[in-house]
C-alpha cells in the first residue's frame, strides 16, 4: 500500500531517513517545514513543502528548489501545527498509511503534539507510524499488533501504555514478561519495558486503546 511519508523539524537519524528514501515509489513526501532541510541533506525532493517556517529560517534553501516542489507557506497563528496540516494533505490525497519522521526529540510540546496526531490518523480510518531515533511509536485500538521472529530480536525492548482511558483484555505473547487478558490502567505503567525473545511476538487489546513503543535497532 502507498504510504504518506512527512518529515518533521524533530530529531531525526539522516542515514535512517536516507534508506527509507531510497524505497520510496510512488508514495508521497511532505516536508512539514524544518523537515526540509532533513531531506535536502540525503539530496531528495519532497512533493511539498507546508508550514509556516519558524523551524526553517534558510531562505536560499526554499529558493534552492527553484520552482520545482510546491511551498505553501502557512500563518504563523494557526490551529493546527504543521505537522498536522501535512497529515490533512495526506488524507485529502487519499493515503492511509503514514510514517513520521522528525517528529520526536527537540520541544517536548511538539512531541506530545505529534503522538496526538497519531490518533487524528486512528480517528480518520488511517494508521500512522513515528519513527524516532531510538523508538517507532504507533496506536492499536481494539486490535492487535503482530511482530515477525526477523523483528522480534532477542532483548530489543517493547513497551505498551494505555492511551486515552484504560485498556481492557490486554494480551502480551511471545515477549519475556506476558500478559494474559488484563486490564492496563493508564495511571499505572505496567507494559514498560517488555523484551523481545526472539520468536514471532503479538500484541492485542480487546477494548480500548494502547499506544506501543517498540525500539528501533
Amino acid at each position: 500500500m502507498k504510504k504518506c511519508v512527512i518529515v518533521g523539524a524533530g530529531i531525526c537519524d539522516i542515514q535512517r531517513l536516507k534508506k527509507k528514501m531510497a524505497v520510496l515509489d510512488d508514495d508521497l513526501c511532505i516536508a512539514a517545514d524544518g523537515g526540509l532541510a532533513y531531506l535536502m541533506q540525503i539530496g531528495r525532493m519532497p512533493d511539498l513543502v507546508l508550514g509556516d517556517m519558524d523551524s526553517l529560517r534558510d531562505e536560499e534553501m526554499l529558493r534552492a528548489l527553484d520552482g520545482e516542489v510546491c511551498v505553501r507557506r502557512l500563518p504563523v497563528e494557526k490551529d493546527d501545527t504543521d505537522m498536522l496540516a501535512a497529515i490533512k494533505e495526506g488524507l485529502e490525497a487519499g493515503y492511509r498509511q503514514f510514517e513520521i519522521y522528525g517528529a520526536l526529540g527537540g520541544r517536548i510540546d511538539h512531541t506530545f503534539a505529534n503522538v496526538q496526531c497519531l490518533l487524528y490518523l486512528q480517528n480518520r480510518g488511517a494508521r500512522g507510524i513515528i519513527v524516532g531515533d531510538d523508538a517507532a511509536l504507533m496506536l492499536v485500538r481494539d486490535g492487535s499488533i503482530a511482530f515477525e521472529a526477523e523483528d522480534a530480536v532477542k532483548g530489543r525492548r517493547v513497551s505498551v501504555f494505555a492511551y486515552g482511558g484504560d485498556a481492557y483484555g490486554v494480551s502480551e505473547c511471545g515477549l519475556k514478561y506476558l500478559l494474559d487478558h488484563v486490564t492496563v490502567k493508564q495511571e499505572f505503567p505496567v507494559g514498560v519495558s517488555n523484551e523481545f525473545m526472539g520468536e514471532a511476538a503479538r500484541i492485542e487489546v480487546e477494548s480500548g486503546m494502547l499506544l506501543v513503543c517498540v525500539e528501533e535497532l
